[in-house]
């Protein structure tokens, strides 16, 4: 028979110092898993033949000229409650693999830092009302449009927004002394004042606006055969979460001089 050496008990093994225990860089809370999982079931309609897609397209993406009092209200499927329902649920439909799979890329780090600091009910009304945000801003600018808008990309430009009043804090999941994942997302925020003037903000929407422009007027689709970027609805959504940011967070504020000696590093 071998002999085996014997093991030291549990207790006598080293540990690591709670300091030195880092979690993966990038974790998934439970609402930001149920929304991505929601979009890959929703997504399955692609399965199913295509004049049924077609149909859950028109019936709930969002189509501006659905808006036209000139229009009997069946003109379109849906009716009369498509008006209100589809503010939201245009941002559930993606036309493809990859266009579902890009806006799900960025929700990864933004929306599952504000999914930690919101909680669930928070999460969903926030992208509820960032999608809603995002559809009227391309109402506004797309008055007469007859192509369905659909994609989550309004409520993903939100969450970006939302999380930069916090992102770049001492602590926080984009500064340099990043805790886990947890207290990162739940610093105390600055207020909009003291992120716009925090040069990394500011440096982070130069780009966010310039990008968005830059596809919009070059008419430039990601991941849709024969789509364009609707950039003002991103525009939309992304302003909503800046924003109204304060109205959906719950963690406190410290004191103006508090918040001054926390600073962004």
């Amino acid at each position: 028979m071998e002999s085996t050496p014997e093991q030291p008990p549990p207790e006598t093994l080293p540990q690591l110092p709670p300091s030195r225990r880092r979690e993966p860089l990038l974790t998934l809370p439970g609402a930001l898993t149920a929304y991505i999982l929601l979009l890959a079931v929703i997504h399955l309609r692609v399965l199913l033949p295509q004049e049924f897609n077609n149909w859950v397209i028109i019936a709930f993406g969002f189509i501006p000229k659905r808006y036209d009092a000139t229009l009997l209200v069946d003109a379109f499927p849906g009716g009369e409650g498509a008006k209100y329902w589809t503010f939201v649920t245009y941002s559930l439909l993606h036309a493809n693999l990859s266009h579902i799979g890009f806006n799900v890329l960025w929700l990864l780090p933004f929306g599952s830092a504000l999914a930690r600091r919101f909680g669930a009910v928070r999460f969903f009304v926030f992208m509820a009302v960032t999608a809603a945000a995002g559809a009227l801003a391309y109402l506004i600018s797309h008055e007469h449009e007859l192509a369905p808008m659909i994609g989550a990309s309004a409520s993903v430009s939100g969450t970006m927004a939302a999380s930069i009043r916090f992102a770049f804090v001492r602590g926080s999941f984009l500064s340099f002394s990043r805790g886990d994942a947890d207290r990162a997302a739940k610093v105390p925020a600055q207020s909009l004042w003291q992120a716009l003037r925090d040069r990394r903000v500011l440096a982070f929407l130069a780009v966010w606006f310039g990008v968005n422009i830059i596809f919009g007027m070059g008419s430039i689709g990601i991941g849709m055969e024969g789509a364009n970027v609707a950039w003002e609805a991103h525009i939309g959504g992304f302003m909503a979460g800046l924003l109204l940011f304060s109205l959906f967070d719950p963690v406190p504020r410290p004191p103006p001089d508090v918040a001054d000696a926390q600073g962004p590093i």
